[in-house]
């Protein structure tokens, strides 16, 4: 309910005390958006060439999540990149409006990662679009864990976010986020987490350094660069170690 616009029961309530428990799945709802995405590209590549095949790809995840993590990279570059205080930050982040390093972030973001998938197609394009979605995923996660969840003063709209994350939920993260690399059958390809989880790394000192924590919008940004840094270092490591793997 939460990360997409899949239909879930009537029953299914919505609350802050439920979507801190649902932290323990993100990266799950990671493998689900990256499934889709990978099927779309399959079904469409045997209609279209593969550049649209990728395309309608990204249009599928991008649809299916509502654009959310998207509208959050975007956010938080007006928010970093248009404010110079803690306080002016938020408030830019919680503006519904698009500014100009949003939208060329933005632009830059789809076209990295339309460009990296182009370079690895294949038949286990599949796999690499779940491994992509559920790491982003779970990474963004240790964000959340890591860093304390930064509040406002109240002015503008306060989007909800999950702010409160056990350990338990950070190591059942880890078991669907990592889980899909074993679908590559090379023990090696786990090396493409150090870049990962440097970058990680270094976002979480950013976002502490200028406001002392995250915001969803943070932990959206966290996950669409971490996604892009592993399609990149998937291809690095691709043609560094000649592994057969796309």
């Amino acid at each position: 309910m939460f990360f997409t616009r899949i239909p879930c029961p009537k029953w299914v309530d919505h609350s802050k005390e439920l979507l801190n428990k649902s932290t323990r799945y993100f990266a799950l709802v990671g493998i689900i958006i990256g499934a889709i995405g990978g099927l779309v590209y399959y079904g469409t590549s045997h209609l279209f060439d593969q550049n649209l095949a990728i395309l309608l790809s990204m249009m599928a995840t991008i649809w299916i999540t509502g654009a959310f993590h998207e509208d959050g990279f975007a956010d938080m570059l007006d928010g970093f990149g248009g404010g110079w205080t803690k306080e002016r930050i938020l408030i830019i982040m919680k503006d519904s409006r698009l500014g100009t390093y949003g939208t060329i972030g933005l632009i830059f973001l789809l076209a990295t990662k339309f460009f990296s998938l182009e370079k690895a197609t294949g038949i286990d394009f599949i796999f690499l679009m779940i491994a992509g979605h559920s790491i982003s995923r779970f990474f963004a996660t240790i964000l959340i864990y890591k860093l304390p969840y930064v509040r406002d003063d109240g002015t503008g709209k306060e989007k909800p976010s999950a702010d409160n994350m056990q350990l338990k939920s950070l190591l059942l993260n880890a078991l669907f986020g990592l889980s899909p690399l074993f679908l590559f059958q090379e023990i090696s390809v786990f090396i493409v987490l150090v870049p990962c989880a440097i970058a990680t790394y270094l976002m979480g000192r950013f976002f502490n350094k200028w406001i002392g924590g995250h915001t969803g919008d943070c932990a959206g940004a966290t996950q669409q660069i971490v996604e892009i840094i592993f399609y990149l270092s998937m291809l690095v490591f691709w043609k560094t170690f000649s592994m057969n793997i796309f």
